[in-house]
């Protein structure tokens, strides 16, 4: 039975449970602006989410154009162009700042869909494509650690339904 809180109804809070939604300390993402699916490491130690990306292209117009990598030997990926939301610096696991470039898209996760901010950053070496952090996990997911995909895998087929394409480096 779920407890009420000063000011808050114990109805109100079986309600706001029910909304989040339970998931793994990796998932499978879309982002369907881009046609885009990958594999996400769910992190909460980080505020931001970052995206593995190549050739990051800022333009006068105030966009970006970059490749989006889908798999770890760099082969697939999918161009993109979106809005800069903005530049900020990053303190990364590394330690040293970074200044990274922000982009806005919509994430799909299990039935829920949101828009998101994205560091734009190369993810060289790691596991999973994609890192999500705490502002695009807040207010409607829940992170069980011991669970891993659990809206299922991601395979090549579907990977290439969702716009991978092989390119050359």
């Amino acid at each position: 039975m779920p407890v009420a809180h000063k000011g808050v109804s114990a109805s109100a809070v079986r309600r706001s449970r029910r909304e989040k939604h339970l998931i793994g300390r990796r998932e499978v993402v879309s982002l369907p602006e881009w046609r885009v699916r990958l594999r996400a490491k769910v992190d909460t130690g980080a505020r931001t989410s970052a995206l593995d990306v190549d050739e990051i292209m800022p333009r006068a117009d105030g966009t970006v154009r970059f490749a989006v990598v889908l798999r770890r030997d760099r082969t697939q990926r999918v161009f993109v162009e979106a809005q800069i939301s903005r530049v900020a610096n990053v303190r990364p696991s590394s330690g040293e700042k970074q200044s990274r470039y922000f982009v806005k898209t919509l994430l799909r996760l299990g039935s829920v869909k949101k828009l998101v901010e994205i560091s734009l950053v190369p993810r060289h070496g790691m596991l999973c494509r994609m890192l999500l952090g705490r502002s695009a996990l807040s207010g409607d997911f829940i992170v069980d650690t011991d669970a891993v995909y659990r809206f299922g895998r991601l395979t090549r087929s579907t990977q290439r339904q969702a716009g991978g394409r092989k390119t050359r480096n």
